[in-house]
Formats: C-alpha cells, sequence, structure tokens
C-alpha cells in the first residue's frame, strides 16, 4: 500500500525546503506531480522516491 505524504512531510524529507522552492521545482519537472484532494496536495510516497533516486542517479552521469 502506497503512502501520500503532505506538503509539510515532503519539504522535511527534502531538507526543509521552502514552501516556494517545492513549487518551483514542480513547475521545473523536478518533482513529480501531487494529487489535489480537497484543496491539499499529496504525493505517493514511492513515486517520490523513485523520482528522487532517478534525478540522483542522472546527476551523477
Amino acid at each position: 500500500m502506497n503512502r501520500y505524504l503532505t506538503l509539510a512531510e515532503v519539504r522535511e524529507k527534502l531538507g526543509n525546503r521552502s514552501r516556494s522552492a517545492i513549487y518551483e521545482d514542480l513547475n521545473a519537472g523536478r518533482l513529480p506531480k501531487p494529487l489535489k484532494l480537497g484543496g491539499k496536495l499529496y504525493w505517493p510516497e514511492g513515486e517520490l522516491d523513485e523520482h528522487l533516486r532517478d534525478l540522483r542517479e542522472n546527476a551523477g552521469a
């Protein structure tokens, strides 16, 4: 079962990046698009982890 992260949890996972930096990352495609439920954003944790892992691997190439 996939866990869904809130914006606060994503910020923490990314080293306490600011809210505006998270939105800049979204616009630049550096983060996967979240799901919007009831006016809040949620990221599937597995999808976020996979996306971040791919970014790290591609940065080293």
